[in-house]
């Protein structure tokens, strides 16, 4: 029988009742939840697709895996992106708390993902019954082949980004041991520092050529402020994305008609996904210049849509503090014990809040 942490976000709601009674209000900078509008022409789509009484297909509509491989090949330079071996997702969290379980790991198998990451990692390999590992040196692991090899870059919490040459030899390691890679790249879009781009797993200076054994997931919650359509995809190896998808289709895991015909749209189209990566961009200035000038030092943060800071101080020390300025942030100890010392603060909010906690700090 499979045992779960207990729930991380309720220990954040005393500190969140004390923000929220500062007089100008809480700045809640602790998730990283869109608050811009979705994109009109998104929406079109939707409200287009709800006559929709008949099942969809859970292998998705052709225009929608059409769209989705296009937008690898042309925004991620996957340019082996094949529309056959694009499957879309309930929304990327449920795939992550699931995939070790669909993929069939065991209680005699491992599940590798790094030291300060997704808390989701560690539930889906309980979930499967299987042996967390928490570990960012795939060494350290001695004898052990593990079932599978999760990479996650750009990071939730810390924003740093893994480059080709390291993802590389990730993949060339789990080759040589039969793991599958699962490449977590919600944040593929959300790069800040032009001398270290965010690459994909997929990408052919990663995987040279071939998307054997490998895996990786995109959400449009962040990048389309779809969060509330739940609409993701995962690819890579065709015949792992086909075992899934049969495995889906028994469980009935399934992607409502207007959500798929709103996520084609969606991928088809990059401007509003420039338009918001500049709103991102002036809050993200905007709220590290307050938090440095504050006396927290920020680290990694290269990409992805947080800033991963520090006092030196106990994380919950750090989120007390701000906790009196109205505003709340997410304690590091959430991603890992690696993090007790800082706290991921989200630029997810609106201009109007990112104002009011520069002003209060």
């Amino acid at each position: 029988m499979f045992t779960l942490p207990d729930f991380p976000w309720d220990r954040l709601e005393p500190y969140k009742r004390q923000a929220t009674e500062h007089p100008g209000g809480i700045v809640d900078l602790s998730v990283g939840t869109p608050v811009d509008p979705t994109p009109e022409p998104v929406r079109a789509a939707l409200r287009a697709a709800a006559d929709a009484p008949g099942y969809p297909a859970t292998y998705g509509t052709p225009r929608l895996r059409e769209a989705a491989a296009g937008w690898l090949r042309r925004r991620a330079g996957v340019s082996g992106a094949d529309p056959a071996a694009i499957l879309p997702v309930i929304g990327t969290k449920e795939l992550v708390a699931w995939l070790p379980t669909l993929l069939g790991a065991g209680p005699d198998d491992h599940v590798v993902f790094p030291e300060l990451a997704y808390p989701t990692y560690d539930v889906g390999a309980r979930l499967a019954g299987a042996r967390p590992v928490r570990t960012d040196g795939l060494l350290s692991l001695g004898p052990v082949n593990p079932k599978i090899v999760w990479v996650n870059s750009p990071s939730n919490p810390t924003g740093r980004v893994l480059p080709a040459e390291h993802l590389r030899k990730v993949v060339a390691w789990a080759r040589g041991r039969g793991a599958v890679v699962v490449s977590d790249e919600c944040y593929l879009e959300f790069g800040w520092d032009e001398a270290n781009p965010p690459v994909s797993v997929l990408h052919p200076d990663v995987c040279e050529g071939s998307h054997e054994g490998l895996l990786a997931i995109n959400s449009l919650s962040k990048r389309s402020n779809m969060a509330g359509y739940r609409a993701g995809f995962l690819t890579g190896d065709p015949a792992l994305v086909k075992r899934l998808l049969e495995v889906r289709k028994h469980a009935g895991m399934i992607v409502p008609a207007p959500v798929q015909a709103a996520m084609a749209v969606a991928f088809d189209d990059d401007a509003h996904v420039d338009e918001q990566r500049a709103r991102y961009a002036r809050r993200r200035a905007a709220l590290r210049a307050a938090f440095e000038g504050h006396g927290f030092r920020v680290d990694h943060s290269e990409a992805s849509l947080y800033l991963w800071t520090t006092r030196d101080e106990p994380c919950w020390d750090t989120v007390a503090h701000l906790a009196s300025l109205g505003v709340l942030a997410a304690p590091g100890e959430f991603y890992g014990p690696a993090g007790a010392r800082h706290v991921r603060v989200a630029f997810t909010a609106t201009d109007e809040r990112v104002a009011a906690a520069v002003e209060r700090l």
